[in-house]
């Protein structure tokens, strides 16, 4: 699973993997922490991040959502994602 992008210890990875389930999603690694977020709807899927860092990458999220989509398509497609700038 290509990580995409990473910031403040924040690891964000797609599968890499075509018939990957919907809805489009990325997930969030942060300590111990694992995390799913819906793209389109911006929010929690799946899984906990501490407070700050789900609102970090839900910003992150919301201004990169275009790009997200893209990256989906291409996995859906089996092709590997593009980086995404992180967070600063």
């Amino acid at each position: 699973m290509p990580t995409i992008s990473m910031f403040y210890g924040i690891i964000i990875r797609m599968y890499y993997a075509p018939k990957e389930h919907p809805p489009a999603h990325f997930h969030v690694y942060y300590g111990d922490y694992r995390a799913t977020i819906d793209i389109q709807k911006g929010e929690l899927m799946r899984g906990t991040l501490p407070g700050r860092q789900t609102k970090l990458v839900l910003a992150w999220a919301e201004l990169h959502k275009e790009e997200l989509i893209a990256d989906w398509a291409l996995v859906m497609n089996g092709e590997e994602p593009f980086k995404i700038q992180p967070l600063q």
